[in-house]
């Protein structure tokens, strides 16, 4: 029963790969422009992102210190 169980496993996993394979060359992949301009598009949101939270976190340090202490 075990060995049975054991080759079902194996012959799942190996149907799991090759579905995997042909899904994989069914895809179509961007080439290197498009490649380019996504990379682009994602620093430059993360950097406006990154500004974004920098200056959020700044406001709200001098709210606190404004509330907690009563200087900047």
């Amino acid at each position: 029963m075990e060995s049975n169980s054991k080759k079902s496993l194996m012959s799942r996993i190996r149907q799991f790969i090759s579905d995997t394979a042909a899904e994989m060359r069914r895809c179509t992949w961007p080439d290197r422009r498009q490649l380019m301009e996504s990379t682009v598009l994602v620093v430059g949101a993360t950097l406006v992102l990154a500004c974004f939270v920098a200056g959020v976190d700044e406001v709200a340090r001098v709210i606190i210190r404004l509330v907690t202490v009563g200087q900047l």
